[in-house]
């Protein structure tokens, strides 16, 4: 666990996937956005943990990205009690959104066995960089970032200010 806790969730999140997944040769999930858009990565990662619920081969190879995506919400909310936080309409695109992604399959997270292996975390750090972030992201975060550290100073040298004039 030390392991894990030193990694940052988005990870263990795609390690957790890829891990679910493997036994699926269609599906290769490398990152929260494209991945995703076939439908077969959510129907996978929900085959994987409860096949009962599901005949895999008729979903892999007769649905179209959209029925693939509509069923696997629909299994999702009848079985696992996760409301459909997605239209399928917006994760068949070329590029869908990593924040709805993300919540959504750290939704089934929450309730599916969460086993991660470090082997599965180290093959995630091996991915290509690009596969897991673009650039726009990378600046996003670091803007973030600089953004927190002006909060925090400005609300450290504001209470500090407070303190001394409170002084007698």
């Amino acid at each position: 666990m030390a392991g894990l806790q030193q990694t940052n969730s988005e990870m263990i999140l795609l390690s957790w996937v890829r891990q679910s997944t493997r036994n699926y040769p269609q599906v290769n999930v490398t990152n929260f956005t494209t991945s995703w858009s076939d439908g077969l990565a959510f129907n996978a990662l929900l085959h994987s943990h409860r096949p009962e619920l599901f005949d895999w081969s008729a979903v892999a190879s007769q649905q179209s990205p959209v029925q693939r995506l509509e069923h696997a919400f629909n299994i999702a909310r009848q079985h696992l009690g996760i409301e459909k936080l997605l239209d399928p309409e917006d994760v068949a695109t070329a590029c869908p959104d990593k924040k709805s992604i993300l919540m959504y399959v750290t939704s089934l997270f929450q309730v599916l066995p969460q086993k991660v292996t470090m082997e599965a975390i180290r093959e995630v750090e091996m991915l290509p960089r690009h596969s897991r972030v673009t650039r726009e992201e990378h600046i996003e975060v670091h803007e973030q970032h600089f953004s927190q550290e002006v909060s925090s100073t400005f609300l450290l040298s504001s209470c500090c200010s407070k303190m001394v004039v409170s002084l007698p």
